[in-house]
């Protein structure tokens, strides 16, 4: 089977498969599901592709529920990873400055979907690129219940693991599918930016000042903001020990 390579050809899926096999595969899932430097993988399309090649027997010659359950467990280690490491940076990763593979911006943005959506954000972000590394991070920043953050944690990787790699076994029962992948592709990757970019346009025609998340922002963001401010000023900032509503009480 031959894809359309969905950027570099390096990131293309069929490369990944064919290079890295079902270890790659999974090595991917974990990093793009935590690790900050994960945030460029392919996730869907990955996915999806492997769920089409396992079930046509090309290059996976897995059962298609092993294949989906070590995905699931790939991607809610991942997740586990990233939450740890939001704990242990705390605001600091607010105050990290822009490199080569870490913006800012990305980390601003999986933070108002976390504080517009809650806990569910760890399910929805798995299907938004860049949301889908950055969230489970957030959510260790802002001390998310534990328990409460597992619960989400493993519903979100099973929806999105095993579900996108069910889709693509099966579909690529079809021909039409399977003659015409890289289109499919192509659309699986349309439809999972969606919803960044609709939240862009909106970002850019909304009042100054307004804030995203339902309400007034809690202790939390204006924590992390009066970090910023006390950088921005030269002073050193002040500790807070008020918690965002999805603290450990």
């Amino acid at each position: 089977m031959t894809t359309l390579a969905l950027g570099p050809a390096w990131l293309d899926p069929d490369h990944l498969i064919q290079t890295f096999g079902l270890i790659g595969i999974l090595c991917i899932v974990f990093a793009e599901s935590g690790l900050l430097i994960g945030f460029f993988l392919p996730g869907d399309s990955l996915l999806f592709t492997t769920g089409l090649l396992v079930a046509t027997g090309q290059y996976l010659h897995y059962p298609l529920w092993l294949v989906c359950t070590l995905i699931v467990i790939a991607a809610v280690a991942g997740d586990q990873v990233g939450y740890l490491f939001g704990r242990k940076v705390g605001p600091a990763l607010f105050r990290r400055p822009d490199s080569r593979l870490f913006k800012q911006g990305n980390v601003e943005k999986a933070h108002e979907f976390f504080e517009k959506h809650g806990p569910k954000s760890l399910v929805l972000a798995r299907f938004v690129p860049i949301a889908r590394t950055f969230t489970p991070v957030i959510a260790g920043v802002s001390r998310m219940d534990y328990r409460t953050f597992v619960l989400f944690n493993v519903l979100g990787g099973v929806l999105w693991g095993a579900g996108v790699t069910l889709l693509g076994a099966a579909l690529g029962q079809i021909r039409f599918v399977r003659d015409n992948i890289d289109l499919i592709l192509v659309g699986i990757v349309l439809l999972s930016v969606l919803p960044v970019a609709v939240e862009y346009l909106r970002a850019r025609h909304r009042p100054e000042g307004v804030v995203p998340a339902a309400g007034l922002p809690d202790d939390t963001t204006l924590a992390l903001r009066g970090v910023a401010g006390a950088q921005a000023a030269g002073a050193p900032p002040e500790r807070r020990r008020g918690r965002g509503r999805h603290a450990r009480r």
